[in-house]
């Protein structure tokens, strides 16, 4: 949360577009905060993106999408919705249509479990960069916390919850443990 992820997505989509290449850009169908269908950054930058869901085939989708335009790159938001089996597609859309895949997105969740898309891209990614955000204490942010109403961390409950960053707050292993989202 709060790393820049999406504005890297977005500036990586603008590198390619600047050189008249075709990118796929790819997010979460259930994540409407900035819009279905839409990728938008806190700092302003946005753009539309091809929504996956459950029943989402990456690969039969980037296949019959090459077959109209070459496509030069696929970028996914929210990568760490995706399911097993998504991933293995996009590994695939790799290595067999050699369409490179750039996948942004969550390591683990608020309980500091990883998220099933995220724990198979840890697995048989090519490359992992980590976009670093930090902690209000200054220390290098590496857990999330879910907080309620009233800005108090929540420690049970679903996996997903699609919320903003009212909802959430990006810390560091300790405040995650003492569940401190503030230095108050």
């Amino acid at each position: 949360m709060n790393a820049g992820k999406s504005t890297s997505l977005l500036q990586a989509a603008y590198n390619y577009v600047e050189r008249g290449m075709k990118v796929e850009l790819y997010t979460a169908a259930f994540d409407d905060r900035a819009g279905v269908g839409n990728i938008a950054s806190r700092i302003g930058l946005d753009s539309k993106a091809k929504t996956y869901d459950a029943e989402t085939d990456l690969y039969v989708d980037t296949k019959a999408g090459q077959a109209i335009e070459a496509i030069d790159c696929i970028l996914v938001d929210e990568a760490q919705f995706l399911s097993e089996a998504q991933v293995w597609q996009l590994a695939k859309v790799a290595d067999e249509l050699r369409i490179p895949v750039m996948c942004y997105g969550l390591r683990t969740d608020f309980q500091g479990k990883l998220f099933p898309g995220s724990a198979v891209l840890l697995a048989i990614a090519d490359n992992l960069r980590e976009i670093k955000t930090i902690c209000w204490c200054g220390r290098k942010a590496s857990m999330v916390l879910r907080l309620d109403a009233d800005g108090v961390p929540i420690v049970e409950g679903d996996q997903v919850v699609i919320g903003g960053e009212d909802s959430y707050v990006s810390v560091c292993r300790r405040h995650w443990s003492e569940k401190k989202p503030t230095g108050e």
